[in-house]
């Protein structure tokens, strides 16, 4: 399987965040403050330490045409990095987006 099918078959899960390091260990700050709204969120997702993978880390800067980390996947789409996660999240949007998918617990 080729660096791209990777990225689409990781894609499949409705909430997917490419990140430096992991939600117990962040390595670096915004990727940080990216699992601290999605944890005041309740969301459930999944990760990518994109530190484990350099080929998947370069593919998929093409990929979703975004030169930097994290990246948070919605249903498949691109929704922002670290400053938009923030904002969606202070206006109320984030929280809309996760619970129209199975990202947010009852």
């Amino acid at each position: 399987m080729d660096v791209i099918e990777r990225i689409k078959d990781q894609l499949s899960n409705p909430v997917v965040l490419y990140m430096k390091g992991t939600p117990d260990f962040p390595q670096c700050g915004f990727s940080g403050q990216v699992v601290q709204v999605l944890s005041a969120c309740q969301a459930k997702y999944m990760y990518v330490n994109i530190f484990e993978d350099p080929e998947m880390r370069e593919a998929l800067k093409e990929y979703s045409n975004w030169p930097t980390y994290p990246q948070l996947y919605i249903n498949g789409e691109l929704v922002g990095g670290c400053d938009i996660i923030i904002d969606m999240y202070n206006k109320g949007e984030l929280q809309s987006a996760l619970a129209a998918v199975d990202g947010v617990q009852a």
